[in-house]
Order: C-alpha cells, then sequence, then structure tokens
C-alpha cells in the first residue's frame, strides 16, 4: 500500500491534500511558526538528507519543522549522477563496511520505498586491461556477494557477467574495438530531486511543516533565528532539538566541523555523440585505481557524463560553475573509449555539484573518505555530513537517533525502511498504471492525476504541461526556477530552458490569478 493510500484523507483536484505542497499551505505553516509554535525536532536544509531527516522524525511521530533558505534539493543533491549504486569505488579503500551500506540502500529504495523512481541500469566497462579493469573485475565479484547480502533478487538487480566484444559493441556501439567487457548493474533514479521531493512529501503527509525560501541566520539547540527569503521578515522558530542537515554550507552554522568540497562536474551530451547506448559506459581515469567517469543514458536522447573530483576552496557558492578544464578532462577520458573523440560542440550543458566531504588532513579530495558522520555541538546542534545520495535513509536515522538522545525526546525507532513513498508500488503494479510510461516512471501511481492536468508537451521537451501545474499544486514549486531547474530538468540544456520558459510563467500565472 502507497502513501497516497495511507496518508491521504481527503482530495483535491484527485490529489492527496495531505501530502501536497504549495504556496498556500507554506503560507499558513509559516504563520504558525512565526506566532511561536514549539516543534519537537527542526531540521535545516532540504537537501536528500534534510527531507529523509524531516520524514525520519515525523514517522516517529516528532512534530517537525524543515526549511531551506532556497529549494527542495536546491543543493548538492540535484548535481548526482542519479546513480543508486553499490559502493564499488569504496572498496579500493577497503572499505567494505560502506560498500555494504550503500548496497543495502540500494535494495531499499528498489524493493521497498521508490520502486517507482529507481531502475536497474546495465553498465559497461570494456575490457582494455591495466590495474583499474582489473580491480573493477574483483570489486564486481566482490559486488555481486554484498548484492546477495543486502536480499536483492536478480529480478531486481540481474548478475554481472563478462561481455564478448560483439555484445560490449551491441550495448555500446561506438567503443573503440574491443576486447570485450565486464556488464554491471547499478541502480538509476529517474531524477534525483524526484527523490528529495518525494521525501518532502511523505513527511508533510506526517505532518512535518516543509517551508523553502527560509534562511537559518543563526542556529541553536533550542532553535533557528529564520528570515523569510520571499518577504525579507525574520522570526524565532523554537525547537527542542535542531539537525543541521545543510550539506556543503553547513561549517556556516556549526562552525567547529570542518569540511573539504569536492566539485563533481557533469556534461550534459546528445545520445547521438555515442552511436545510441543501450547501458551506460564506465571509462577508467588513466594512472588511477579507484576513478572511472560514466556516460549514463537518461532515457530521453541525453547522456550524463561525469564526474570529476576536484577540491574547492573559498566562499561556498550557492551553483557551482563547470571550469573548461572539468569539461577537457571528462572529454578526454571518455572520448579515450570511443572511435571517434568527443568534441565541445558535443556539449549541450554541464553542471557541478559539491560533495561535503569531512576534512582529515588529505590533500586530494578522491582519496578522503565517503563516510557520512553524525556530530553533535557544544551549542546542542546536532550536524549530519558526508555520505552519498544511497545512503539518505541511514544518515537521516543516525540523526534523528543522536537528536532524541540528545535531547531525551520520546520517539519511536525509525520505520523508514518500510515506508513507500507518494506513488510507489511494485512493478507488476506499476505496469497496469493507465498512463503514459514516461509519467509513470516519475510519478508511479500518481501518474493518471499528473495527466489529468494537462498532455500538450513543453516546447523543447518530453515534460508535459500537466507536470508544471503539478509541481505548482501539490511539489511546492513557487517561481519558474523551482519548474525549470529542479522540478523538471529542462534547465540543464540553455536552449531547452528557453523554449520552455513561457509555458513555465503562464503556468504560475494561471496560479496567481
Amino acid at each position: 500500500m502507497t502513501l497516497l493510500h495511507t496518508l491521504s484523507l481527503s482530495y483535491k483536484d484527485g490529489a492527496p491534500v495531505s501530502t501536497s505542497l504549495n504556496a498556500a499551505r507554506r503560507s499558513r505553516e509559516l504563520a504558525a511558526l512565526a506566532a511561536g509554535e514549539v516543534v519537537d525536532l527542526l531540521v535545516v536544509g532540504l537537501g536528500v538528507t534534510g527531507a529523509g531527516t524531516a520524514l525520519d522524525g515525523a514517522a516517529r511521530g516528532l512534530r517537525v519543522a524543515a526549511i531551506d533558505a532556497h529549494d527542495l534539493g536546491f543543493g548538492t543533491s540535484r548535481w548526482s549522477s542519479k546513480l543508486v549504486h553499490g559502493g564499488l569505488r569504496y572498496l579500493a579503500h577497503g572499505e567494505v563496511g560502506v560498500a555494504y551500506e550503500s548496497a543495502r540502500e540500494r535494495h531499499v529504495l528498489m524493493t521497498r520505498t521508490a520502486p517507482h523512481l529507481v531502475r536497474a541500469l546495465p553498465i559497461v566497462l570494456p575490457r582494455t586491461g591495466g590495474a583499474a579493469a582489473a580491480f573493477a573485475l574483483v570489486a564486481g565479484t566482490v559486488g555481486e556477494l554484498l548484492r546477495a547480502a543486502a536480499g536483492t533478487p536478480y529480478g531486481v538487480l540481474p548478475k554481472s557477467r563478462r561481455l564478448s566484444a560483439v555484445e560490449t559493441r551491441a550495448l555500446v556501439p561506438a567503443v573503440r574495438a574491443a576486447r570485450g567487457g565486464l556488464l554491471m548493474w547499478e541502480g538509476q533514479l529517474c531524477d534525483d530531486v524526484r527523490l528529495v521531493v518525494g521525501l518532502a512529501r511523505a513527511a508533510a503527509g506526517r505532518g512535518a511543516r516543509v517551508l523553502t525560501r527560509c534562511r537559518a541566520v543563526a542556529l541553536a539547540g533550542d532553535g533557528a533565528e529564520v528570515r523569510d527569503e520571499l518577504t525579507g521578515a525574520t522570526f524565532a522558530v523554537k525547537a527542542r532539538a535542531v539537525v543541521n542537515a545543510t550539506g556543503v554550507w553547513a561549517g556556516t552554522l556549526a562552525p567547529k566541523v570542518r569540511l573539504r568540497p569536492s566539485r563533481g562536474t557533469h556534461l550534459v551530451l546528445d545520445e547521438a555523440a555515442f552511436g545510441g547506448l543501450c547501458a551506460g559506459l564506465m571509462v577508467p581515469v588513466p594512472g588511477e585505481l579507484n576513478r572511472y567517469v560514466f556516460a549514463l543514458p537518461q532515457g530521453d536522447g541525453r547522456v550524463y557524463a561525469g564526474l570529476t573530483d576536484e577540491p574547492v576552496d573559498g566562499p561556498i557558492p550557492d551553483v557551482p560553475t563547470v571550469p573548461e578544464a572539468d569539461i577537457d578532462f571528462l572529454l578526454d577520458v571518455l572520448g579515450g573509449a570511443l572511435e571517434r573523440p568527443l568534441r565541445c560542440a558535443d556539449v549541450l550543458g554541464a553542471f557541478a555539484g559539491l560533495r561535503p566531504l569531512l576534512d582529515n588532513g588529505n590533500r586530494r579530495t578522491a582519496d578522503l573518505s565517503r563516510r557520512h558522520a553524525v556530530l553533535a555541538g557544544p551549542d546542542g546542534v546536532v550536524t549530519v555530513v558526508g555520505g552519498k545520495l544511497t545512503t539518505y535513509r541511514r544518515m537521516a536515522a543516525e540523526a534523528v537517533d543522536a537528536a532524541v538522545r540528545l535531547r531525551g525526546l520520546p520517539a519511536r525507532p525509525s520505520g523508514t525502511g518500510r515506508l513507500p513513498l507518494p506513488g510507489a508500488a511494485p512493478p507488476v503494479r506499476l505496469a497496469s498504471v493507465p498512463a503514459p510510461r514516461r509519467l509513470v516512471a516519475r510519478y508511479g501511481t500518481e501518474a493518471p492525476l499528473v495527466s489529468a492536468l494537462g498532455t500538450d508537451r513543453v516546447p523543447g521537451s518530453p515534460v508535459t504541461v500537466g507536470e508544471l501545474v503539478w509541481a505548482v499544486r501539490h511539489e511546492g514549486a513557487l517561481d519558474v526556477d523551482d519548474l525549470l531547474d529542479r522540478r523538471t530538468r529542462i534547465g540543464l540544456v540553455p536552449a531547452d530552458r528557453a523554449a520552455a520558459l513561457p509555458a513555465a510563467r503562464s503556468v504560475l500565472t494561471d496560479r496567481s490569478g
């Protein structure tokens, strides 16, 4: 049974009101907090970890408020590779425990909480020789053991195997003459922000106050000073416990937390540059044992290629820029495995995110552990940093555990591993949902409700007008940027964004009218 059924007590326009996020709900709940309402748990940051923390706390019976200075999934969470992975690269550092944690959380996402958002993706590593390729063979075997230990059946994630040269070419037509390859399988999110939105809506359905455009100006163990970024008004939020889940910005609110941000850049390429892709492509970085560049088909004719791992010094920008050096690096590594080298003209767009890695003194961010940490500050604020998108649920549960223990709150144990997100259902049921397959892959059982709001396509995109309307009415989208850059991925390609801008403005005008 999905949250669509378990949480919805009333409906409007066919959608569950209890999980709906919109401007009207924001105004009501913001007013309640500003009037002095006390919550059990205040979560600052609404990326995947913050939204997951809000859901975890609300599901335990705590009164929760979760705020973000910008939008749902505004920061690092929307700049991922969209992979729900088993942690292959962790094995090179001997972090088997982290790899197992990734495999287990991948299992939870693909079988219980978000099977509508995650699909099995085949990934090909051409056989080119070298230490990295040899390591990948060993890691693939260990990965199979971890998959089995996590309990993931082959029907959800098929078994890795070796490929012949003919099979390798069939899956990756543009690959340079290969002697064969290794076929591995990972989970692929249709969109990382869809996961964040699902978590935020699920938290709202459990009573959490989910408020975007609310910046924490100052933080303490008993609450925060907050500024409404839409009006400029400031007010105090009173809370019995506080979790700082602001990711790469965590140190601005918890100065004793030392981070070493790392930039991960991706390119957006036309699938035609690869001669079509029936699988992802994985290419070792020359001279490295545990670093690879991926080309990942998105199912819409676009390919995301990444990623880099470069240290970033100085102030943390809201939206990181992509330097030419990153573009050249990714094109060179990928191009070395293809018959025709990739060129700058093949790049349709680019994006970069900053990993919130704990600083342990290593000079190279590529050598820093991806293990997460939950830290209690002297002011009573619990800060959660590090980790990966795949393990967000574990991070969230540990953060709430720490807050509950530190502040003596009465709360049930975490149960989010068994809590489906809105629209979630087993694959057999998703296959029978009466809506276009593309919508089912993004909205699950709610796809017919989205389709009913409009089936016309937004110019230059497979996105429908109904998706934009749904985002405004039920997913908390407040402006054009929310619609084009986060609820959909139209904004990744500047030309597509320009073509879609009138449709987005029209939807927002209709709402205000």
